[in-house]
């Protein structure tokens, strides 16, 4: 199969060929990112960075990486490399004026509550210095170098989409090499550190030099997904070996918990392991990830019963309409904070401040898919008129 051929096949209506194993998951991931986002709360054990090296915040990236494959790689491929390339940069500029409102409502949220309840969250929410030199601040923040804390995820993402145009018009001509040179930057990084400078100081916590290359993964993954070149591989050796690396994940994970489950892991593997950096997207936290994808595409068919449930539905609902529900979560999550520490911080608190926030996301997600049915509609009539 030829790369117009694999780029066909990506062009087909995204209506016909929807996984929503892809908006299932996704979905899950955003609502494990606003538990996660909120500190003691006994809910967030639901999650699966408890059980693991990797956390909600690969499977977002992979999946953005296959969608917008999936989303724009057939106009690229038909109408070319500039109209390809300003469909994602629009794209991409909903994405940032989304940061820039939700830093600005953040911002907001953040100087109200601490204003109103003479509380010290200028440090804690890393906003100290933006009271010191606003002006400074305030365009730091525009250029994506500054962020309060939980605010790191949509900068890495709009660096990552808005890169990605040449590197799509590469894959369709030269997948396998492009994957190889976004393999090659990930190693390159894991040595040498490269990383973006932050404000006022230090580097981005999500490095995208680093984290490309899932995104990069997840659209090749897009690309192959009628061939699957994987099922070429031997399928019951990688279902045992993954197995049994999320099983030393989890144990290894579990021995945090108490210092004398800590201290039986033999030294040669706590040299080994550590330290599982985030930042750049550690070969232990990747390879946790590798493995949980490939389980779930052993165990879970496109057509998997569960994903007609009635829960399912709500997280696909969730994932279908992710920027917005990201976006409302790390709003949810911070006000979800200021309840459990100044307000009511006991164990009936946590359940009943996360299944709210939930709640409102799920809730969220569905008023915008019947805003969306409504706009369709209406611009349905005006054809007809």
């Amino acid at each position: 199969m030829t790369a117009t051929d694999r780029i066909s096949a990506v062009g087909k209506p995204a209506a016909k060929l929807r996984d929503l194993r892809l908006d299932f998951f996704r979905g899950l991931a955003l609502l494990f990112i606003f538990l996660n986002h909120i500190p003691n709360n006994a809910v967030s054990w639901l999650s699966n960075r408890n059980y693991g090296f990797s956390d909600a915040t690969e499977t977002f990236v992979f999946i953005s990486g296959y969608s917008v494959l999936l989303a724009y790689g057939a106009a690229m491929q038909s109408q070319g490399f500039v109209i390809g390339t300003a469909r994602i940069w629009r794209r991409v500029w909903q994405i940032y004026t989304a940061h820039v409102f939700l830093f600005i409502i953040f911002i907001a949220q953040i100087a109200w509550l601490a204003t109103r309840y003479n509380l010290d969250l200028a440090e804690e929410m890393n906003i100290g210095s933006l009271f010191e030199e606003p002006h400074i601040l305030m365009l730091q923040a525009l250029l994506l170098k500054f962020r309060p804390v939980n605010m790191d995820v949509l900068p890495m993402y709009i660096a990552l989409m808005g890169a990605f145009p040449p590197v799509m018009w590469l894959m369709q001509r030269r997948p396998h090499i492009v994957l190889a040179a976004s393999f090659a930057l990930w190693c390159a990084v894991q040595f040498t550190h490269w990383n973006l400078p932050a404000y006022p100081a230090g580097r981005w916590f999500f490095n995208p030099l680093a984290w490309q290359f899932l995104f990069v993964l997840g659209a090749w993954c897009a690309m192959h997904r009628q061939q699957a070149p994987w099922r070429r591989l031997p399928r019951k050796a990688i279902t045992a070996a993954a197995i049994l690396y999320v099983i030393f994940a989890l144990v290894i994970v579990l021995s945090w918990l108490r210092p004398e489950w800590s201290s039986r892991v033999p030294d040669v593997i706590e040299r080994l392991l550590y330290p599982i950096d985030k930042t750049e997207m550690d070969t232990w936290r990747l390879l946790h990830f590798l493995a949980l994808a490939w389980l779930v595409v052993q165990l879970v068919p496109p057509d998997a019963g569960f994903l007609r449930w009635r829960a399912s539905s709500l997280l696909i609902l969730c994932g279908q309409h992710s920027l917005h529900v990201f976006c409302a979560g790390i709003f949810l999550s911070f006000a979800g904070h200021f309840v459990l520490s100044e307000i009511a911080p006991g164990l009936a608190a946590q359940f009943a401040v996360s299944l709210a926030g939930m709640a409102l996301l799920v809730g969220l997600a569905a008023l915008m898919t019947w805003y969306k049915a409504v706009e369709s509609g209406r611009k349905a009539g005006e054809v007809k008129a």
